[in-house]
């Protein structure tokens, strides 16, 4: 029982790595969710982030479940490949940009924590007229074509 003065203690929430390869495409599954903090499973049969952005708010990381990532970083031209079990951290402000560069499908989990006060995790910014070699613009357009049977986990 609680009183006024007191809140309810929030709820565990469980989630299992668990995803959809795809033969084409991308897909990013919420796993959990709090006011802070939120945990993506991404996954890309090819392509990448569609453009070179940042998120103001939002600090996150990426770690490499499957497969391999090139990530670019900053507004400089520095390439950093991660494989398998390795990972990045991205504070809020930085720039960056990823393509799966690997023979398999990548498979990221993807946490993200906003800053205080924010109010919501949609706080994207492109860096406006900076084109680079492989962008994949197209990569969002694509339909999704999952590999049927065929999951991370």
């Amino acid at each position: 029982m609680t009183t006024q003065t007191q809140k309810a203690a929030p709820e565990a929430t469980p989630f299992a790595l668990k995803g959809q390869l795809l033969a084409q495409g991308r897909t990013m599954d919420l796993l959990a969710k709090t006011d802070l903090l939120a945990a993506h499973l991404k996954v890309y049969a090819a392509g990448g982030e569609n453009a070179i952005h940042t998120h103001s708010q939002e600090d996150h990381m990426f770690v490499i479940l499957a497969g391999e990532a090139t990530f670019r970083l900053g507004e400089s031209e520095e390439i950093r490949v991660l494989r398998k079990y390795e990972g990045i951290m991205i504070p809020s402000g930085s720039y960056y940009w990823f393509l799966s560069s690997g023979d398999e499908n990548l498979v990221l989990l993807r946490v993200g924590a906003k800053r205080e006060g924010w109010n919501n995790f949609d706080d994207r910014v492109d860096l406006e007229g900076k084109p680079f070699a492989g962008d994949s613009v197209e990569n969002k357009e694509l339909p999704v074509i999952p590999l049927p049977g065929n999951f991370f986990s």
